[in-house]
This record gives structure tokens, sequence and C-alpha cells, in this order.
């Protein structure tokens, strides 16, 4: 039996998706970690869904939850792994992205805390406009750990870049040295 031929043009617009998705998804960590709304809300269709088990809402409301919940942190790290997107249509696609988060918080004594979240979002995903943005996102929670916490490395380095929020940091910056 011989293999239907490859349609270019089909291929092309599949890959172009898969990208625009993809990055839809890493716009949404990156706003999450740089504490940066309009990045994050980029990510969504405005009348999206989302469910973070937490609170449910429009993608206004999931931002005034999120970044205020992550904002008193002292610092995020949201980490995607693997993202498996399944295209339903030419507009449409559902896929599923695996997540860890490391929170840098502090106890009730001022203590530093580790806290690692493991999970999932589940997303539906429509290209309106010829954007490709999350229509619909669950969060599925699959494992949390809370240690205690050091952060020594940045007492006894502090020449060591580190991460910071609301536009200050490097990537945002990019403030090289001379």
């Amino acid at each position: 039996m011989d293999a239907a031929p490859l349609d270019i043009e089909a291929e092309i617009r599949d890959l172009a998706a898969r990208r625009d998705i993809a990055d839809a998804a890493q716009r949404y960590m990156r706003g999450l970690d740089r504490i940066d709304r309009d990045l994050l809300l980029s990510a969504f269709h405005p009348d999206a869904l989302v469910d973070c088990g937490l609170m449910q809402g429009d993608p206004n409301a999931f931002a005034d939850f999120a970044l205020g919940f992550l904002g008193d942190m002292n610092a995020t790290h949201h980490f995607l792994g693997q993202v498996r997107i399944e295209m339903t249509g030419a507009d449409s696609a559902q896929g599923e992205c695996y997540f860890q988060a490391f929170h840098d918080v502090s106890d009730e004594a001022g203590d530093p805390r580790d806290l690692f979240i493991a999970g999932r979002y589940i997303d539906e995903y429509t290209r309106r406009n010829g954007e490709w943005r999350i229509a619909k996102r669950a969060l599925i929670t699959d494992w949390v750990a809370e240690h205690p916490g050091s952060r020594a490395f940045f007492n006894d380095n502090p020449q060591a870049g580190r991460g910071h929020r609301h536009g200050a940091d490097f990537s945002q910056t990019r403030n090289w040295s001379a």
C-alpha cells in the first residue's frame, strides 16, 4: 500500500499551530513567575474559562487571584514538562501540559520554606483572528511537597544572578555589564 502524498501546506499549518499554542503556554508560565499580568493574560482568549481548583473564572479573575497569591511569595519558578497537543479542527485543539512549580515561601516565624507543586494543565485551544490562545484550562494537582528551605547560597554569593519580578528581572531589563 502506497503512503498518502505529503500535503506540505497542511503540515506547515499544523506545525505553526503547535508552535503558537506552545508559545501561549510559555507566556502563561513566564507571566506567573515575573508577575506580569499582561503577559499572563495574553495566553488566554478574553472569554476563556480557567479552573485552578482554588478558583474558577475568566482570565482577569484568575490573574487577580494567581498574581495576588504568587506575589506574596518571595519567588516562584514554573517549569513546563511534556506538552501534548491534539489538533481537533482547523481552529481548535486540545492538550495536556505537565508542570512543576517551585515556590519560595516563609513560615510564620519568617524562616524559608520550599513548596513544590506538580501537576497538569488540561486545555482547550482555539484560533481566533489568527491567534491561538487558551479557551479553557483546568489545573490538576498530582503532588505537593514542602520542606525547610535555605537561601544560604544567595547570602554566600551576593554576586550570583538572581531572578526578580515586576519588570526588574535581567531577562526583562537586559542590563548587560560593560
